[in-house]
């Protein structure tokens, strides 16, 4: 059953950079294109419905990248948003090319980044990208030019905050030499903990973490999952979601979906409320 009334607020709010307040459940728009985050979505008019829907949840977090498309999903996101509703905080990120389905090279060179922000900027309609992160270190482009020109871009005004992506805590520590970070986005779920000690970093640091694939969708046909998930009367996907919001008090999933019906139902997970028992199953998972 979906609760009409449960809305993203439910989760909780986090603050980024001091000035920036959201609520903790976001939506990630890299599915909102086709196949291989390639091409457009097959079916357009639900894309937007599900980015308007978003409003509707009370969710005012959504994150996306030019690479998802490429370009597609930024530029659904004005078409459907524009001009925006205040106090929504849209995030993207530069720093990788697409050659086709599913190819994903990074481009780290500084010139490079300041044509895929500028690209971001025009799509979203936008001066200013609100949290712009940085999607991959690339160990071809010494890490003093990229970083350099992220801080550049910053001291422009193009940017408001900066985030990193898919980044252990030593690079974290080399870009804070440049300029503050105030998000990680690392591969996290349930049943994907490699990223733990960047997560209680993180946290130790007051920097968000905002954990990409949350759902980890082919790992969730687990008995201890699906118990607790019985328990609550809710779905296996919901109680993922649930263990993400309790886990870490700085971490903000933003789970991805091409349907209404599933932002519905993902959003119904910032209701509830699972106890010690529940954390320590499944924490064990």
């Amino acid at each position: 059953m979906i609760h009409t009334d449960i809305t993203a607020t439910a989760s909780g709010t986090y603050t980024l950079g001091s000035d920036i307040t959201i609520n903790r459940l976001g939506y990630g728009a890299m599915r909102i294109t086709c196949e291989g985050i390639w091409g457009p979505p097959k079916d357009k008019a639900e894309a937007i419905r599900v980015l308007q829907a978003t409003q509707d949840l009370g969710i005012n977090f959504i994150d996306t990248a030019d690479s998802y498309g490429p370009y597609v999903s930024e530029e659904l996101i004005a078409e459907a948003l524009h001009p925006y509703p205040k106090g929504l905080l849209i995030a993207t990120k530069g720093g990788l090319e697409r050659t086709g389905p599913n190819q994903w090279p990074v481009n780290g060179r500084p010139e490079h980044l300041e044509e895929a922000l500028k690209g971001s900027l025009k799509r979203l309609k936008l001066e200013r990208v609100d949290l712009y992160q940085l999607h991959r270190f690339d160990e071809k482009v010494p890490a003093d030019e990229f970083l350099s020109k992220l801080k550049d871009l910053q001291q422009q005004g193009f940017i408001r905050h900066l985030g990193l992506s898919e980044v252990n805590v030593d690079q974290i520590k080399q870009a804070q030499k440049y300029f503050e970070v105030v998000s990680v986005q690392n591969k996290f779920s349930l049943t994907d903990r490699q990223w733990q000690q960047e997560v209680e970093w993180t946290q130790e640091q007051g920097i968000a973490f905002i954990p990409w694939y949350p759902l980890d969708s082919g790992a969730v046909d687990n008995d201890t999952l699906q118990a607790v998930a019985k328990k609550h009367d809710a779905t296996v996907y919901q109680i993922a979601l649930a263990w993400l919001l309790a886990h870490s008090d700085n971490i903000l999933p933003i789970p991805g979906t091409s349907s209404v019906k599933h932002l519905q139902e993902n959003t119904q997970a910032a209701h509830i409320e699972l106890d010690k028992e529940d954390m320590e199953q499944l924490s064990n998972i």
